[in-house]
């Protein structure tokens, strides 16, 4: 097996485990690519992102780009002559980038492609509810998550997990299959698999109206884009015209007629919230621009009205 040159492309703690685990391999990490800083609170002071902080420990050169098209950025990208590109939750490649290195450039997507293309995979899968979800390394071409596979695992998803736990875990199984999928690359004993894009579904990025919770829906629809958003960037309901953000809850045990669709009541000190069939006890909760509190904490002293919109 022969050491690659490879650029890494990333922002995101999501592909920091990635890195480090190239870092320590027995591959050349020639640069690493990554967004801009950004400017903190209101003052002028910026943060970099997660990668790039991870790139100055190990001492490896930075890129930061803003314009992927930029002739600057492609002449920096043309001069490390590199023999792979590596991409973790960064940004859709142009094909006038995706041409520079040797052999191509390859992806690692938090979801079993085809299913699930998109910039929110795992949230999507928590959303709706599936059981099963897992990561997937393939070659990029133009189009996005559309590229053929060189490797993929698979893991559950438990019925109470959310986002942030799932994420964990995808985080450093992916960095585990990125890694065994390079040295594969290296050795070049690999096959590649087309995707079935009839099998494709979407997982486009989440905007605040989509995080918005119908408790007309049922139990498990509101339960699962709860824990879907759970702890970002969170669901939320309108309580008393305040936005009510809704952390995290668990299935109740009542029945549609022991109470309506967004009521909320306090029983045997739980907060319970009806759905359109069954309901919820909301265990988090937290009101615009208020800290996050225990829901039965939150309503013990309540005074408005106890409907959620």
């Amino acid at each position: 097996m022969k050491s690659l040159r490879i650029v890494f492309m990333g922002s995101p703690e999501f592909a920091v485990p990635s890195l480090e685990k190239l870092h320590h391999g027995p591959h050349n990490i020639i640069s690493v690519v990554t967004g801009m800083d950004k400017r903190r609170g209101r003052g002028t002071d910026t943060s970099p992102t997660a990668v790039k902080k991870a790139a100055l420990r190990f001492d490896l050169p930075v890129i930061e780009v803003e314009n992927l098209k930029s002739p600057d950025f492609i002449g920096s990208l043309k001069t490390c002559n590199a023999d792979l590109f590596v991409v973790v939750a960064f940004r859709v490649l142009p094909g006038e980038v995706l041409e520079i290195p040797k052999i191509g450039s390859i992806n690692l997507h938090a979801s079993l492609l085809p299913r699930y293309r998109g910039a929110a995979p795992i949230h999507h899968a928590v959303m709706n509810g599936e059981t099963e979800t897992g990561c997937t390394v393939f070659f990029l071409d133009e189009k996005v998550d559309t590229g053929n596979i060189l490797m993929q695992e698979k893991t559950v998803i438990g019925p109470h997990e959310n986002t942030g736990v799932v994420y964990e875990r995808l985080m450093h199984m992916g960095a585990d299959l990125l890694f065994r999928s390079v040295n594969r690359i290296a050795g070049g004993d690999y096959e590649l698999q087309r995707q079935n894009d009839e099998m494709a579904t979407p997982a486009p990025k989440l905007y605040p109206d989509d995080c918005r919770i119908d408790f007309s829906e049922d139990q498990s629809r509101v339960y699962n884009k709860i824990r879907g958003l759970s702890p970002f960037p969170g669901a939320w309901a309108v309580l008393d015209g305040q936005r009510f953000r809704i952390h995290e809850a668990r299935p109740a045990d009542y029945s549609s007629s022991d109470i309506r669709p967004a009521q909320i009541i306090i029983d045997d000190q739980k907060v319970i919230a009806g759905c359109g069939n069954g309901a919820l006890e909301l265990l988090k909760v937290q009101l615009e621009g208020k800290k996050t509190l225990d829901a039965m904490d939150f309503f013990r002293g309540y005074k408005g009205e106890s409907v959620l919109k």
